[in-house]
């Protein structure tokens, strides 16, 4: 009896211990179940999350490339207007710009072997070189002036410009851009523009580049005789005799005031300070490499209005006055010379030569210092120290 009251009682126990584990077993199983499908539920809502952000992201840069490559259209400018909007000039590229058919783009760079740039390239573009206009010699018979009209015409032709041809300029340097700009002017181009800001402009507008240079054709006649415009240039010669005859001929230094006040030539190749005596400061630089006083903290050049407020203290006058803009080797006398041009001043003309071409004469008049003070020193070229250039 009492076996069998054991044995009964072993297997009520194993039992209950079997119900046990078996609901303990089931709860655990249960509870990881119900864990499982509450994740994969959090993960499918988390990765659908995702997929959406995911899917708006593209469909917003989607539809950013759409916005980017659909055709612009923009306001329509003046033919001498020369500095223009990344709009303006991706809307001659859509063909949406009437009259602006026949167009050539280029960027400019200094010398013709010159690395590809990193950054690529507005589409459409060639290249052209400040050497395509303006020498290289730096000696008196060739000191960094333009070329002569016939050599200039040569080279505009092999990259297909006519005096008809729609000009679009852009380049890492504004001076630089401008040297060109202004010497196509000179020479007959009738309209010549230049994208305001160069390429970092056109790419926060949102607009593709190229990883290469377009092809160039060639043409034949230019189209008229050259130089068209020679009003536009001033000699040293000429220079020279109208300071002494002309009351209204100003000419015009776009210096940093170092090289203004006589303190440094601003330049490592150039020995003596000083400037052109009876010359006006124009400002428009902090050093012989830039235009800051005229370019806004995006780099685009400034309107007129805000260069005549610079020149607010200065001895010139911009609508009664023959303006004669220079600098040390004639870069940053253009951008002044081309926003005055689109504003329709025809009293304006670059002393192309500058200090650099001056001080290689040692009879030229000098003054060293500021005219309108008492200590200004009015000398020669002669006699003037051969210590001022510019550390390399």
């Amino acid at each position: 009896m009492k076996k069998k009251l054991l044995i009964a009682m072993l297997t009520l126990t194993t039992a209950v211990l079997l119900a046990s584990c078996a609901s303990g077993g089931t709860q655990t199983s249960a509870g990881s179940a119900s864990s499982t499908p509450e994740a994969a539920t959090s993960s499918q809502e988390s990765t659908a999350e995702t997929s959406a952000a995911s899917g708006e992201s593209t469909t917003s840069e989607a539809a950013s490339e759409a916005t980017a490559n659909e055709p612009v259209s923009a306001p329509s400018v003046d033919q001498r207007r020369v500095y223009v909007t990344p709009d303006w000039v991706k809307s001659v590229i859509d063909g949406t710009q009437e009259g602006y058919e026949d167009y050539v783009i280029a960027e400019v760079v200094y010398a013709d072997a010159a690395d590809p740039t990193a950054d690529g390239y507005v589409p459409g573009a060639i290249r052209v070189y400040d050497v395509d206009v303006e020498d290289a010699e730096g000696t008196q018979e060739a000191p960094y002036n333009l070329l002569a009209a016939e050599t200039v015409e040569e080279n505009m032709l092999k990259h297909g410009i006519t005096k008809d041809t729609k000009v679009i300029l852009y380049g890492d340097d504004i001076s630089g851009v401008g040297r060109v700009a202004y010497g196509m002017l000179w020479l007959g181009v009738e309209d010549v523009k230049i994208l305001n800001g160069g390429l970092s402009s056109w790419k926060a507008a949102g607009y593709d580049t190229v990883p290469e240079l377009a092809a160039e054709t060639a043409a034949t006649s230019f189209g008229t005789a050259v130089p068209a415009h020679p009003e536009y240039w001033v000699s040293m010669d000429e220079a020279k005799t109208r300071l002494k005859s002309d009351e209204t001929f100003k000419l015009v230094s776009i210096r940093a005031e170092d090289e203004w006040l006589g303190k440094t030539s601003g330049y490592s190749y150039i020995p003596k300070a000083g400037e052109p005596e009876g010359a006006v400061w124009g400002k428009g630089a902090q050093t012989a490499a830039d235009v800051a006083d005229f370019t806004n903290s995006d780099g685009t050049v400034k309107e007129l209005d805000e260069l005549e407020a610079v020149w607010a203290d200065c001895d010139f006058d911009v609508d009664s006055d023959q303006l004669a803009f220079y600098c040390g080797t004639g870069w940053r006398a253009c951008p002044p010379f081309l926003v005055m041009y689109q504003e329709g001043h025809d009293n304006i003309a670059v002393y192309d030569g500058g200090w650099y071409e001056w001080q290689m004469y040692d009879d030229n008049p000098v003054q060293v210092g500021d005219p309108a003070s008492s200590d200004c020193k009015h000398t020669t070229v002669g006699e003037l120290s051969d210590d001022k250039a510019a550390a390399e």
